[in-house]
């Protein structure tokens, strides 16, 4: 050790010695007061670089949105790529809910839907106010617009809209690929405003032209009507927020008038809210049986049973046709299925899912399908419809097709329009000849027939108050020889004896 100790001192005392000079001017500052200084002079350094990189003239790096889900990726790179090279400014806005749009197309569900703030507000106002438009039930199908049902008393019940029409263009605009809510945003408008709509009906036949003037739509969904035998005959049109307690009412009215039985008509009626349909349903659902089962994603079905409370417990019997949806066919399922009521009519629509709403913050609405309803027995009927019991079509003559007005029919005029008039008079007992599209003089005798039963100028000339009055005489003979009405009727009458 003592050796390793000498070499040391040894080495040392041979190394070279080095001159030392003079040091020149220099500044004193304390070791923390420097580190501060340097920390500082980094930090400023590195802002004006970033800035200057990323806002003077030729941008080298380009700051990103952070990505924290893989699946977005692609979104964010399109988006960057036409904000910075489309060769016009985009409007961010716009761009975003077009991509959302896209989201909810790509589902292939027709109730499920995006709608901007002007189109949620006129949804939301839909089944809780009164609103001004035409009053039709629409839902978009295979890229069209297509009518569930016209609402009671609306223009476009007036207009003879009817469901299952494919509304091909609003106002000369074309609305093929149109969402529901867009194509809403379009057809409503001021109470006195005319809109023009062009109607495909049925395969082959040739477009019908509408010119519907919009006005407010009935806040009303419950109508009814005391029949011969004591039998209440009640009409829901939809389910809104007050439509169990304006049923709640009628059905207390008539009960005191010793009503004896009850035909519930949910025709032409598009749904609305699940609520109403479970609160109605209530009042005739015995305490326990089953209403309907709800089914969400990765679920067993949730079955609601009826709670207590009033119950009608007299005989009902249920009218559906191919308007009768949603909610429509809740109320029609549960009562055929845990009432034993007979369903009477035409097959319903055949819409088995639920939708919830949310609203964003910016107003915006996202609707969305979240299950799948199913029947108290579990039958789902989606696209499928709930069969009558009893079979009643509706007479050939309800389905004829909406007549213009504007337009003038008179002698010497060949066209289809002038046969479907034919057709009207001759349902209605004006004799107008043979009915072959030629508006001859036994055409032109009818029509004056027609004048004078309704109090009009007998010109002989199908044009303005004329077509509307013969097309007001058909509704009203629809009405009082309502087939699938008379035949629920038969079947309590029957019950009874």
């Amino acid at each position: 050790m003592d050796e390793q100790k000498k070499d040391g001192l040894e080495q040392q005392e041979q190394t070279p010695q080095v001159e030392v000079k003079p040091a020149g001017q220099f500044i004193q500052m304390k070791p923390f007061k420097f580190i501060m200084l340097m920390f500082f002079t980094i930090l400023i350094t590195a802002g004006l670089t970033i800035f200057a990189l990323t806002f003077g003239e030729k941008k080298v790096v380009e700051v990103k949105v952070p990505i924290e889900r893989a699946e977005f990726t692609k979104l964010y790179e399109a988006f960057d790529m036409l904000k910075s090279k489309y060769y016009k400014d985009i409007d961010d806005e716009k761009v975003v809910d077009g991509a959302i749009n896209g989201m909810f197309d790509a589902l292939d569900d027709p109730y499920s839907d995006f709608m901007v703030k002007d189109e949620a507000e006129k949804f939301n106002t839909g089944l809780s106010s009164s609103f001004q438009g035409i009053g039709a039930e629409i839902q978009e199908r295979n890229g069209f617009i297509t009518v569930v049902s016209p609402i009671k008393n609306s223009p476009a019940e007036k207009a003879g809209l009817l469901p299952k029409d494919i509304i091909l263009t609003v106002d000369g605009k074309s609305i093929q690929g149109f969402s529901a809510s867009e194509a809403v945003a379009l057809i409503r408008g001021e109470k006195g405003t005319p809109v023009k709509i062009t109607v495909k009906r049925g395969e082959n036949a040739e477009p019908i032209q509408m010119t519907i003037v919009r006005d407010d739509i009935p806040v009303e969904t419950v109508y009814g009507e005391m029949l011969d035998g004591d039998i209440a005959h009640i009409q829901i049109t939809s389910f809104s927020e007050q439509t169990a307690d304006e049923l709640e009412k009628i059905l207390a009215e008539y009960e005191g008038k010793g009503m004896k039985g009850i035909v519930l008509d949910l025709r032409q009626n598009p749904g609305g809210y699940l609520d109403a349909a479970l609160e109605i349903s209530n009042l005739f659902v015995a305490e326990g049986k089953p209403i309907v089962q709800v089914q969400e994603k990765d679920e067993e079905p949730a079955i609601k049973n009826a709670i207590g409370g009033k119950k009608y417990n007299l005989p009902v019997t249920v009218l559906v046709d191919s308007g009768s949806a949603s909610a429509s066919e809740i109320l029609a399922a549960a009562l055929s299925e845990s009432v034993g009521a007979k369903i009477v009519g035409e097959t319903s629509f055949g819409k088995g899912t639920v939708q919830n709403v949310t609203p964003l913050k910016d107003g915006s609405n996202l609707k969305f399908t979240t299950g799948k309803w199913l029947t108290p027995n579990g039958n789902w009927i989606n696209e499928k419809g709930i069969e009558p019991d009893v079979k009643v079509p509706y007479p050939s003559y309800a389905s004829l097709p909406f007549l213009d007005a504007s337009f003038e029919m008179k002698e010497g005029l060949q066209s289809d329009s002038v046969k479907v008039a034919e057709e009207m008079l001759e349902v209605l007992g004006y004799d107008p000849g043979k009915v072959d599209g030629v508006f001859d003089q036994y055409t032109e005798r009818a029509v004056k027939k027609l004048q004078a039963a309704s109090k009009l100028e007998e010109t002989g000339i199908l044009t303005g108050e004329t077509t509307y009055a013969l097309m007001d005489a058909l509704r009203t003979k629809m009405k009082s020889d309502d087939p699938q009405l008379l035949k629920a009727k038969e079947l309590l009458t029957a019950a009874k004896e």
